[in-house]
């Protein structure tokens, strides 16, 4: 199918684009920046919006650097950016890990990571990463300019706190203190398919205990969070291998999964104490079982 009838509205600023968006916003207008998600819905005609505003030629959503001790992230920087480290040390690191398991190389020359995180889907690794890092929005409109923390951005499936008349012109992740160590798993049927279950460790090692603990699932539940109940089991006490199951046991037992039936429930929960069992592991350096009844024991 061909897209239905649309505007097509191309601003060359931030101000231009909030003021085309003011207009428009009340009349399904919507902004595209790398489409990879809209572009195919409207192919489809899932998405039929009567307005486009292309923000790609507004230079300053171009930036990517490094501000107050924050990594400032433009609203079309493409997820191709962080194949290699954008930032020494343990940040650009864990961008780099990430992002190979962002679908396949075409749609990560496109796609952006703002985008990924305005388009809110639970399988997104980008939005798994600002949740359990903290990252902090910066959003536009003509009327207000306002910053929203991600633990309030994310309020459901592919819903989110920002407005229609709103551009997500920026988001920022804390740098990372040089001993923080990462593990990042994701199980998807295939390579490049949207995950079922993903797993995001980060702390800090300190004589080999464990300290500023951050542990995200995402791909299970409606939008990604931390996992606070599984954090506080491992914050302050030796990395032990018996104390990560029950770390990885309390994040299983704590998700609510939106699939249907009781079995697949089940199913989900136990990816989950997987992918965390497994996330913890490779941060503190260690191997696991990687075969497929490994996955699910």
């Amino acid at each position: 199918m061909k897209p239905g009838k649309f505007a097509y509205y191309e601003p060359s600023s931030i101000d231009q684009a909030v003021l085309m968006l003011a207009d428009v916003a009340g009349q399904d207008g919507r902004v595209i920046a790398g489409g990879q998600t809209l572009v195919p819905a409207m192919a489809l005609r899932f998405a039929q919006p009567a307005y486009l505003v292309d923000i790609n030629g507004i230079e300053e959503l171009q930036v990517l650097k490094v501000e107050e001790s924050r990594l400032v992230i433009g609203a079309c920087v493409r997820h191709a950016a962080f194949h290699a480290p954008v930032v020494d040390g343990p940040l650009g690191a864990l961008l780099s890990t990430v992002v190979k398991h962002i679908a396949h190389l075409p749609i990560r020359t496109r796609g952006t990571f703002c985008g990924s995180l305005a388009n809110a889907d639970p399988a997104s690794e980008w939005c798994l990463v600002a949740a359990t890092l903290g990252a902090s929005l910066s959003v536009r409109s003509v009327a207000e300019e306002r910053s929203i923390p991600a633990e309030d951005f994310f309020l459901g499936f592919m819903t989110t706190a920002l407005e229609s008349n709103e551009l997500l012109v920026s988001a920022s992740l804390p740098l990372l203190p040089e001993e923080t160590v990462h593990g990042f798993e994701e199980f998807s049927r295939r390579a490049g398919d949207f995950a079922q279950a993903m797993g995001l460790a980060v702390l800090s090692l300190e004589g080999g205990v464990m300290r500023n603990v951050r542990i995200g699932v995402g791909g299970v539940e409606s939008f990604p969070r931390r996992l606070s109940d599984a954090e506080q089991l491992l914050e302050g006490r030796q990395a032990e291998d018996a104390l990560l199951d029950q770390a990885a046991d309390a994040a299983a037992a704590c998700v609510a999964p939106v699939d249907i039936t009781p079995q697949e429930q089940e199913f989900r929960r136990r990816l989950v104490r997987t992918v965390v069992q497994r996330a913890l592991l490779k941060a503190l350096g260690r191997r696991h079982a990687a075969t497929q009844e490994g996955l699910l024991s």
